[in-house]
């Protein structure tokens, strides 16, 4: 019996992959917990295991492609009976189990089985894979089929183009313009190097797109006395890295994030527009923004609330590790309520961020430099001396809170990160 795989579903967000490796070949014999191939989601890179013990019967992607989940990616010969069910042949499409014809919109929701690059042969046809008659195995659409789809239905728009004719016919309607910009010919002046616009850059561009299309962003800076904070962040940070941690500030930015979302829940919340609902978190998931070789990484560090300052420099420290070597697992990326975006540590100073959908806020922080600040003491004299100052920049969504919480939740921090014993005593 041939036995269809398809991409199974990778989790939360995760609608594509790339074949990173392809380790089992047609004819080979694997066992069932076999790795036979390693992708790559926006998350994170995953080895996939056989789900069968069987002959590989051929495999419809190669080293490269994107799919999609439910995509068909091989075929395996098998007598066992722990199997997939293969797909229905096309004549059974409309027919449900108990031979009653199923509605027009249930078969048109059902994929089709076709392999990644068949998919994106017919999408750039203009195929309807519903409408393709299946020749492969297992009732899988092949390029073949697409193909030859497509020369029927081109001959047959001739045909009717043909009949209809009159003698005066009026000019064809302009094509709808593509959805995004036809770039000149780069090579005409120079050398170029063209790189695949895929996995996590792709992802990252896609997700970025969508936030600043959909949310309303505003933001609101201010600065950050770390004079104190760094004096104690200097006493404490050697016993952290014996533990296995880096105490940095963002490590103290966490601490202070969760306060002030306790205090101002709407931050820590998404907006359900399909259903007309702000959805509050009660849990607190902080996602840390990580600089990585793969482009922007954001590992979620969990129940933030519920962890001392070191259990949370260990932390972090280990999921940077992970997700800069590209260890990780893709749940360590999921669950976030709220961003923290620390561009400190390259140099940056001011800077603007946008907010990680379906999250409403992000925090940034900037670089610490020494600067001539205003003391007044508590009789009411002024002094200039010089202060360790941080930028801090709070980005909301305009939909969902106010200009005038967010300046209070970012008081709120900061009055926080200035005075360590404030941090201490104000966390809950």
């Amino acid at each position: 019996m041939t036995t269809s795989f398809r991409l199974p579903d990778l989790g939360e967000g995760v609608h594509e992959a790339e074949i990173l490796a392809l380790t089992a070949a047609p004819g080979q014999v694997v066992r069932e917990g076999d790795i036979i191939m390693e992708i790559e989601t926006d998350k994170a890179a995953v080895e996939i295991p056989s789900p069968y013990t069987g002959t590989v019967h051929e495999i419809l992607v190669q080293v490269g492609d994107m799919a999609r989940v439910g995509d068909v990616l091989m075929t395996f010969t098998t007598d066992t009976a722990e199997h997939q069910s293969p797909p229905p042949k096309r004549q059974d499409a409309g027919v449900t189990a108990t031979g009653q014809p199923q509605p027009e919109e249930e078969q048109k929701r059902r994929p089709v089985p076709a392999s990644p690059s068949t998919r994106r042969l017919a999408r750039e046809l203009g195929v309807d894979l519903h409408e393709v008659s299946p020749s492969g195995s297992g009732g899988i659409v092949t390029k073949e089929d697409v193909t030859a789809h497509a020369k029927r239905r081109t001959a047959a728009e001739a045909t009717t183009a043909g009949q209809q004719a009159a003698p005066a016919t009026a000019p064809a309607a302009p094509r709808a313009a593509p959805d995004h910009d036809i770039l000149p010919d780069f090579g005409k002046w120079g050398e170029v190097e063209r790189l695949p616009f895929r996995s996590i850059r792709r992802a990252t561009a896609r997700q970025m797109s969508r936030s600043w299309t959909q949310i309303p962003h505003v933001h609101c800076q201010d600065k950050v006395d770390a004079t104190k904070l760094e004096t104690f962040r200097q006493k404490h940070k050697n016993d952290i890295e014996v533990a296995g941690g880096r105490l940095t500030m963002t490590i103290f930015a966490m601490k202070a994030a969760v306060t002030a979302l306790k205090n101002y829940p709407y931050f820590n919340a998404s907006l359900d527009l399909q259903a007309q609902e702000i959805i509050i978190k009660r849990y607190f998931n902080i996602g840390i923004a990580v600089d990585t070789d793969h482009g922007l990484m954001v590992p979620v560090i969990r129940d933030v609330d519920r962890k001392s300052i070191k259990e949370l420099a260990v932390e972090v420290n280990g999921a940077i590790t992970r997700v800069r070597t590209g260890t990780h697992k893709p749940e360590e990326m999921q669950g976030g309520t709220f961003t923290i975006t620390n561009a400190g540590a390259l140099g940056g100073s001011h800077f603007s961020a946008i907010i990680n959908h379906p999250e409403v806020a992000i925090l940034g922080l900037g670089q610490g430099r020494m600067e001539p600040a205003v003391i007044t003491d508590e009789r009411g004299r002024h002094e200039i001396v010089p202060r360790l100052l941080m930028p801090i920049l709070l980005c909301f969504d305009h939909r969902v809170v106010d200009g005038a919480d967010a300046i209070r939740f970012l008081r709120l921090v900061i009055d926080a990160l200035e005075d360590p014993d404030e941090l201490l005593i104000t966390m809950i």
